[in-house]
């Protein structure tokens, strides 16, 4: 397969050592305003992921992230941080990452060189045709993400992939393929930088356009989050303050008392 790999080229940038503090910041700024720029380019992709997920949701489909190193580490941000913001069990979006929850502090080597490993951890959450499987690389090339989507697709499910690299295996494999070309790195080849950050946009966009479009968002307000620390219990009471014209004193009372800011304007209105 014959395609640019642009996440191995050579920096726009050179003899970095040689530079003041202040000018590689200036510089890696002016590198880092590229990314959003990548991101319009993919918003149709996005979109028909985001609506086939949808589509799925009431059927108890879930969403999958596969990756490796930081693509894997990625994934699992974005997926831990679903049931907090919008009060979603922990078991509809799921992020998995090559060498297990070892790789999330510590590189485990070797870990994405195995081709049949990733389906292999889809396998233990009964992945099914109900779900879909992002697979997450900056090269294109991972064989612990190529592995998982083709296996996936193979059994009948729809896949995505999140890639640096247009044109790249992963692009052609996935059903949806998200190219995000943000151009070479400030340090050539380091992923962990544009790329990790495209990354991490795409990820917000899909998970939650996904959320507010199944319904746990009214308004622009995050009306099922967890309330598990003093600073979401006060954003919950000034959610209520505004929504019901409450005092807060009241608001706060009648946000512990019905666990959620959706509970507690369902049950006050009624």
């Amino acid at each position: 397969m014959n395609y640019t790999k642009i996440t191995e080229q050579s920096s726009l940038h050179d003899n970095l050592e040689q530079l003041s503090t202040l000018d590689l910041l200036r510089k890696m700024n002016q590198e880092d305003i590229k990314v959003a720029h990548a991101l319009t380019n993919v918003i149709p992709e996005i979109e028909k992921l985001v609506e086939a997920l949808v589509k799925r949701f009431d059927k108890g489909g879930r969403l999958f992230y596969i990756g490796a190193g930081t693509s894997g580490r990625l994934g699992i941000l974005d997926a831990s941080e679903i049931p907090p913001t919008f009060g979603m069990p922990h078991d509809r979006v799921i992020g998995i990452i090559a060498g297990g929850d070892t790789a999330i502090r510590k590189a485990v080597e070797f870990a994405e060189d195995n081709t049949f490993q990733a389906w292999k951890d889809l396998e233990e959450f009964n992945i099914n045709a109900n779900d879909v499987l992002v697979g997450i690389a900056a090269s294109g090339t991972t064989p612990y993400v190529l592995g998982g989507i083709k296996d996936a697709k193979a059994n009948g499910i729809l896949t995505a992939g999140i890639t640096n690299n247009p044109g790249s295996p992963l692009a052609e494999e996935s059903d949806i393929p998200i190219a995000l070309n943000v151009g070479p790195e400030f340090v050539t080849g380091s992923t962990r930088m544009k790329s990790g950050t495209s990354q991490k946009l795409a990820l917000n966009m899909i998970s939650t356009a996904f959320m507010i479009r199944v319904g746990r968002v009214k308004g622009n307000k995050m009306v099922d989050m967890q309330l598990t620390n003093t600073k979401l219990v006060d954003r919950g009471s000034r959610y209520l303050v505004e929504a019901l014209n409450l005092e807060y004193k009241a608001a706060e009372s009648a946000l512990k008392k019905y666990g959620s800011v959706r509970a507690a304007i369902k049950n006050l209105k009624n």
